[in-house]
Order: structure tokens, then sequence, then C-alpha cells
């Protein structure tokens, strides 16, 4: 049986392997919707009027429906150029899009969010804020992505994060019990994880921290 995969934010430190590692498996049609035009293939969208119009704009890249959709999306306050311009991406985007997926069929929605969502500052109330609006749209099953400080090459400068990643390289294995979700890891291992999770069974919303998902991906094999 082939699973239909919708999947924006397939540009991003993330999201590039999920769409690689998806594009690979031969029970799985995955359609990439992207902001722009870039050098990877992919469906480009309005945004704004996936806002205005969710169900029509995504029904023109995904006319059959679809089974499974991941959000990948999000950006930063610097590289937005504000809040507000932040939160239309991380919040206002996703939630466009998981409504019109779920209108198209869509049992269960992937979410990639961080840890520590829903705690102080813009950033982390933006992403408890969508966490919370997605779990609310009534899809069958949600699986809360929450990993800490992410490793890997961004075709896209960030160079607070990139010393964010070396500190947490060097911290993480001080980092034990409640802290450890804190820690660093390999966007590769959050991609793999979210792979294993396509197509899963079972109703309810679940939330993963950095050692759920390390473990998912070591019991998900290479496409």
């Amino acid at each position: 049986m082939t699973t239909r995969v919708l999947l924006i934010g397939g540009s991003g430190l993330i999201g590039c392997s999920v769409d690689a590692d998806l594009a690979r498996r031969p029970d799985t049609i995955v359609t990439s919707l992207t902001r722009r035009q870039s050098s990877d293939s992919g469906h480009i969208i309005d945004f704004e009027r996936l806002c205005t119009a969710p169900d029509a704009t995504l029904r023109t890249a995904a006319p059959t429906g679809a089974d499974v959709a991941i959000s990948c999306l999000g950006t930063t306050i610097r590289a937005a150029g504000s809040q507000a311009a932040m939160f239309r991406v991380d919040h206002d985007y996703v939630l466009a899009f998981a409504t019109a997926a779920h209108a198209l069929g869509a049992r269960q929605f992937i979410l990639v969010s961080s840890v520590g969502a829903g705690g102080p500052g813009f950033y982390l109330r933006t992403k408890g804020a969508i966490e919370r609006d997605i779990r609310a749209l009534g899809f069958s099953r949600v699986d809360i992505i929450r990993p800490g400080m992410l490793l890997g090459h961004r075709t896209q400068a960030r160079p607070m994060e990139a010393i964010g990643q070396r500190l947490a390289t060097v911290l993480s294995p001080l980092m034990v019990g409640r802290l450890s979700g804190y820690g660093a890891i390999d966007a590769k291992t959050v991609a793999k994880a979210i792979v294993g999770l396509v197509g899963q069974t079972g109703n309810g919303c679940r939330a993963y921290d950095n050692a759920a998902l390390c473990r998912i991906a070591s019991q998900t094999a290479n496409p």
C-alpha cells in the first residue's frame, strides 16, 4: 500500500534529509512544498494564499489527497526580520498547511517543534502555540518532535546557531536527567526518526525528546 506524504520545510536542515530518505522508499510518494524556487525539486506554493484558502491551494499540489503530513518548516527572528514575521512562518504557515492536509484526508501529522516548547521567550511560546493548535485540528495521530540543539550544516548561515552547536557538542555529555533533552542531536538522526514514524498506527498525540528520537532512529531501517 502506497503512503502519500506531504512535506513542508523540505529544504531545511531536517527536512532535506526527510525528503531524501522518503523518496527512496518504494512504498511512499512524497510531495515537497516550497516557498521559492530552489535547486531541489519541489512544488512551489504561495503560502500567503495557503493561509487564506488552505484546501483549494493545497489541492493543486496533492489532487489525490494525503495520508501523512510533515512540517519541518521553521525560522528565527533574526532570519525572518521580526517577531511577527517569524510567527507568520512558524505558526500561521504551518497551521494553514495542517488545516489543508487534514481536509485532504491526512490522518497523521508530524510536527518538528523544539525542546522547551511553551516555555518563556517568544520563540518557545510560538512553538507551544503551534503544538496546541495542531492538536486541536482533529488528526487521528499527532507526533511532535522536540529536539535539542541541532547539529548539521545549513545552506543558510546562522552564525549564532553555529556557536551554539559547538557549545552543545562540548556540553552534551554533562547534560543528564531532565537536561538531556537540551543536548545536541544530529539533524540526520531526527530525520531518520521522523521517517520511522511515518505511517505508524495508533491514535493520539505523542511527543519525542532527544532520547526517544535516537531510539526510534536506531530502530528505523535505512531506505
